[in-house]
């Protein structure tokens, strides 16, 4: 198991902006990665802090070399340039920090939810017809995705923890008297687009008293609904023509909606009367961004993005340290399962030729019953089924014991071990040679 990405941690938004992809796609760029074969097992897993590939191959090289061709692709970047902000991850590290992830302990905002039910969507999309998670990657993915819940359910991790769009609120209200010369109580408040994101921004401003907010979209309905869900609050809503006049009369803007394209440029503000006027503060929560980084030119405006949000959030850090080390303890466990089960494959193999090599005994020593049952004019056809029945059951009783320890032998070395006993002990390496020679001479 592999993964191969970047995050808020080892990338900037300009970077990841790049390479971000909209849900209803993640399955369309797990097919594309697995176009070639050298990528046996893909998933996609790209929100706003962070793009990520987890995936399985034989020739872990090869496959690498492939997820970075498409990351070219992709992103437009020369590869020299992407893996300078890449991180790559093998084997125990790679499921370490998928574990991380979906318990919140790599997010920006350290215990936010929204990345577990990411993770979660991401499981989903793997399993789905057309996803490319294959067994080990699917049953990671759920193990990670259960994992993610235990911390939440046993551990205060996620207790009063904070959102991006909570910290954009704190940004705001930090930096307001000294970009805006007011108080934060008075600033005047819009924000554009209407998802997930800005129904976080109203319930976070709402506990700090917000009375009134414009909010701007494409279309009338979700801000309807967003209306209809917080009733204390005076919500006026305008269609995206009007962007630039609720611009104009605002005093703290957070942009969050979907665009692939900068929707405030410093062009667009100077075209709309808005250089060198009255104190004007930007908040980006969206990646790709919606605020073009040139609106710092502007005089008097004042441009945020969610890097700028890691000094608002090393509070709550600190403050979750020991839910850090109790949710870790949690994660360590569940890694240790799925690496158990993960171990356990390799006695497979060894099983399968147990159980062959039982089977062709148990035929062998059937047909010599069956064959001198059956002159016998008083055996009839059932009798003779439930002779198979009984030699089958036998088998079965005498070859769960050592399957069973096979499978739940506690270590690799263990396992390893039983492996090689169970081998010598029914001579299942004799079995594997007379096979081989079969087909040697086939192919001779």
């Amino acid at each position: 198991m592999h993964c191969i990405g970047l995050s808020i941690h080892h990338a900037a938004v300009e970077v990841r902006e790049k390479l971000a992809i909209a849900e209803a796609e993640w399955n369309m760029a797990s097919q594309n990665i697995c176009s070639d074969g050298r990528v046996e097992e893909a998933a996609v897993l790209s929100t706003c802090n962070r793009f990520e590939i987890y995936y399985a191959a034989t020739d872990a090289r090869l496959a690498a070399a492939r997820i970075t061709e498409y990351l070219a692709e992709r992103s437009g970047l020369p590869v020299s340039d992407l893996r300078k902000n890449l991180f790559m991850l093998s084997g125990d590290d790679a499921v370490w920090h998928l574990m991380r992830v979906s318990g919140g302990l790599d997010s920006l905002i350290v215990g936010e939810g929204q990345i577990l039910s990411q993770v979660r969507q991401c499981h989903l999309h793997a399993i789905e017809e057309d996803g490319c998670g294959g067994k080990v990657l699917s049953r990671l993915l759920n193990g990670a995705t259960a994992a993610g819940k235990r911390v939440r359910s046993e551990t205060a991790i996620s207790k009063g923890s904070v959102s991006i769009s909570s910290a954009a609120v704190e940004l705001s209200e930090m930096l307001c008297s000294d970009d805006l010369n007011i108080p934060f109580s008075e600033a005047r408040l819009a924000v554009v687009g209407a998802g997930k994101m800005t129904r976080l921004l109203i319930t976070h401003l709402a506990s700090r008293g917000l009375e009134r907010i414009t909010i701007v979209n494409r279309s009338m309905a979700r801000p309807e609904e967003l209306a209809e869900q917080f009733p204390d609050i005076d919500i006026e809503i305008k269609l995206s023509e009007d962007l630039f006049d609720v611009i104009g009369r605002s005093d703290i803007v957070y942009t969050a909606t979907s665009c692939e394209d900068y929707i405030v440029t410093e062009e667009l503000l100077k075209e709309n009367g808005m250089a060198g006027g009255r104190p004007l503060m930007l908040v980006d929560i969206a990646v790709p961004r919606n605020v073009g980084p040139d609106c710092k030119n502007v005089p008097n405006t004042a441009a945020y993005n969610v890097d700028d949000l890691k000094a608002v959030v090393a509070r709550n850090t600190a403050m979750r340290q020991r839910e850090m080390i109790e949710a870790e303890t949690l994660l360590k466990e569940e890694t240790e399962t799925f690496v158990g089960w993960r171990e356990s494959l390799a006695a497979v193999p060894a099983i399968n030729r147990l159980k062959e090599k039982a089977e062709s005994h148990r035929q062998a020593e059937l047909k010599k019953c069956t064959r001198k049952l059956s002159q016998n004019e008083n055996f009839s056809d059932k009798e003779l089924e439930a002779v198979e029945r009984l030699s089958r059951g036998i088998v079965n009783k005498l070859l769960h014991g050592p399957m069973s320890h096979l499978r739940k032998s506690d270590s690799v070395d263990g396992r390893q071990a039983a492996v090689r006993e169970l081998s010598d002990m029914f001579q299942l390496g004799e079995e594997e040679n007379k096979r081989s020679g079969r087909g040697n001479r086939r192919r001779r």
